[in-house]
């Protein structure tokens, strides 16, 4: 996996020159080296310090350092007989050295090569490696063979072997339950907010079916977490054709492509760079032809060469990039280089995991009925004594709701508790049977449920909403809904993208579709796909892309790992978000607030116009200056002075970033 990554960063940055001196970062050292040296020499210059000797020195050590890795570069694209920028500010910058502009060659080189590193810098930052998948994958698993219980690798595990997954413990393989019944945390998989009940297979014919179309609550992901009780598995996938195996695979395989104002950047110098470099070389024998001396057509094709380097047109593009990126920093946000920031200025569509992104994360009461209106205050106790002393999420979650709403939090002992799996809870008090759980375990108790409390409960299910429904003395006694609720922040912000111009907001989550609609109609969506995997959510991203061109998708599970890297722009919410997804993701909501997406998508449609605005002002002063010069109506220092002007105008316009403020 590290050498597919190591050939990865190498196609994404363009070339790679090893760490250096000082480790990964060494050519941004460089270039502010050279720009250190360079104002110390012009400083001292012009105070009458130093000899203009020294200064040269000086000059030429800037060189050096401003020019390392555009000389490299330069060199790797010659050996492929390519010409680029590179190549061009070489020349330039020893064309300026000969007629003696020392300064003017080395700022040239310092404000590429400064450009240059910082573009490098951020798409390094954005590469990262993404073994760290391997983590939710257990080491070992415990196979039962011969009658006998051993632990062994998982790259050991055999199709049909059956492994036991004791409680709270990660599951080591894709399978089927043979045996067992437990709630399993699939969060890290299907982005399920709610754990969920896994049963054994009870027919034979269920276990020879392909994996994908065994049913649902008989198989376990690996990675996934097990809940209280042991589990026996069929392993039916090897830990390389795993779910967690297809995630990695999924990630590591999307390509970085360049941003469109680099495709357009280098389709320009392809035929810009040779053009300059067979005029220069002809106006050199200028004097055969017009009636000058050899050094005067040498100092006009100097000139042209130095009016025609393409200096601005180069930082254009990292100086806005530059600017935006430490805008954004400032507000909590990280974008991992231009081509992110720029996709994202042109974005109409986003794609939105639903658990941790849109919702809280977490399960919490919605609504809590108690229909013994004389035994409130009895009934609550009961529930509450019951609830606290489970780990389940649901469980903790009424338990929490309940607290505040006691009188008094009296011992209550409640007697034989017995645990229903997949339904709920059965007890004892006062020789009167206690039932809280869901609609299986009252119907399988015999209760009867009246028309009454029946619309009630089909009103809730219907919304997407989880049911804890609570029996006593023969009576449902009260009926509680839980749900991942939507952020407070959700429905605000989704109007602040649609003022920012996003038409489209689309929910991609594992949840039922119920529950999505739900939420969607809460916060304000215009569209929902439910009961999606990581797979899934990939297919379901690639549509929209059809549909929409550009797609972002904002996400902070593991299993938006995938769909964050084949989005267009992929967006993790940072502190929320596993790794994983701020690995595969272009940017991430260090905060974890979603409330800061309408701000960076502002500050890239604002970046985006500003990158156009360079193109035009660099592109501009190098379509004047060239003719001006081969007429000889200006000389080096106009030109220099024209040329650097241009490239001064163009990094104040980008600096103007830096002051972004939200609408």
């Amino acid at each position: 996996m590290s050498k597919h990554n190591a050939s990865h960063n190498h196609s994404c940055n363009g070339h790679s020159h090893g760490k250096g001196i000082f480790g990964k970062n060494t050519e941004l050292y460089y270039a502010g080296l050279s720009g250190l040296v360079l104002l110390v020499g012009f400083t001292l210059e012009r105070l009458d310090i130093i000899s203009e000797m020294s200064s040269i020195i000086l000059y030429i050590i800037s060189y050096y350092f401003g020019g390392y890795y555009a000389l490299l570069e330069a060199k790797e694209k010659l050996l492929k007989r390519e010409f680029e920028i590179d190549f061009l500010m070489i020349i330039a910058a020893l064309g300026a050295a000969y007629i003696g502009s020392w300064e003017e060659g080395a700022l040239l080189l310092f404000l590429f090569s400064i450009g240059h590193a910082l573009e490098h810098y951020a798409m390094d930052k954005a590469k990262k490696t993404i073994e760290s998948l391997g983590d939710l994958t257990p080491k070992n698993a415990l196979v039962k063979r011969n009658g006998k219980i051993e632990e062994v690798d998982i790259s050991a595990l055999k199709i049909k072997d059956i492994i036991l997954v004791r409680p709270n413990t990660k599951i080591a393989a894709d399978g089927v339950i043979i045996s067992g019944q437990s709630t399993v945390n699939e969060a890290s998989i299907t982005g399920e907010s709610m754990p969920v009940e896994k049963i054994e297979v009870h027919e034979e014919s269920e276990i020879h079916r392909d994996f994908e179309h065994i049913d649902r609550e008989h198989i376990v992901f690996t990675g996934s977490l097990n809940g209280d009780h042991t589990l026996e598995v069929l392993v039916l996938r090897l830990s390389e054709d795993s779910t967690i195996a297809r995630l990695i695979k999924m990630v590591s395989e999307v390509e970085t492509k360049k941003s469109p104002t680099q495709r357009l950047t280098k389709r320009f110098e392809k035929w810009f760079v040779p053009f300059v470099l067979i005029l220069v070389f002809t106006l050199c024998f200028a004097y055969l032809v017009i009636d000058e001396t050899f050094n005067a057509s040498l100092y006009r094709a100097i000139c042209v060469l130095v009016a025609s380097s393409p200096c601005a047109l180069a930082i254009s593009t990292p100086s806005a990039v530059l600017s935006a990126v430490a805008r954004a920093a400032k507000g909590g946000v990280l974008i991992k280089g231009g081509k992110a920031l720029e996709d994202l200025g042109s974005i109409k569509a986003i794609a939105f995991d639903k658990t941790g992104t849109l919702t809280e994360g977490k399960p919490k009461v919605v609504d809590l009925i108690v229909t013994d209106k004389t035994n409130t205050q009895e009934i609550l106790q009961l529930v509450y004594a019951v609830e606290r002393l489970s780990n389940h999420p649901l469980a903790k979650a009424v338990a929490k709701h309940i607290k505040p709403l006691l009188n008094t939090e009296s011992d209550i002992e409640i007697e034989d508790i017995t645990v229903v799996q997949g339904m709920g809870i059965k007890a004892n008090y006062h020789e009167h049977l206690l039932y809280i759980g869901n609609v299986k375990l009252i119907q399988s108790s015999g209760v009867h449920i009246s028309d009454e409390i029946n619309t009630q409960i089909n009103t809730f299910l219907s919304q997407g909403k989880t049911l804890v429904l609570v029996v006593y003395k023969t009576e449902i006694s009260a009926i509680i809904s839980i749900m991942d609720t939507p952020r407070p922040s959700a429905k605000s912000t989704l109007n602040q993208l649609k003022k920012e111009g996003v038409k489209h907001m689309i929910m991609l989550t594992g949840d039922h579709q119920n529950v999505g609609d739900s939420i969607a109609e809460t916060i304000g969506l215009t569209d929902v796909k439910g009961g999606l995997l990581p797979e899934d959510k990939v297919t379901a991203i690639k549509a929209l892309q059809q549909e929409y061109g550009k797609i972002a998708m904002v996400g902070d599970g593991v299993n938006d790992a995938p769909a964050l890297a084949t989005s267009t722009v992929g967006i993790a919410m940072g502190a929320a978000g596993s790794e994983i997804a701020l690995e595969a993701a272009d940017v991430a909501l260090m905060s974890d607030k979603i409330e800061t997406l309408p701000f960076v998508i502002g500050l890239s449609r604002a970046s985006k116009r500003i990158i156009k605005q360079n193109l035009w002002i660099s592109l501009s002063v190098v379509a004047l200056l060239i003719p001006i010069t081969i007429l000889g109506l200006t000389n080096i220092g106009w030109a220099v002075l024209f040329h650097e002007g241009s490239t001064l105008i163009v990094v104040l316009n980008a600096l103007r970033l830096l002051g972004y403020r939200s609408k």
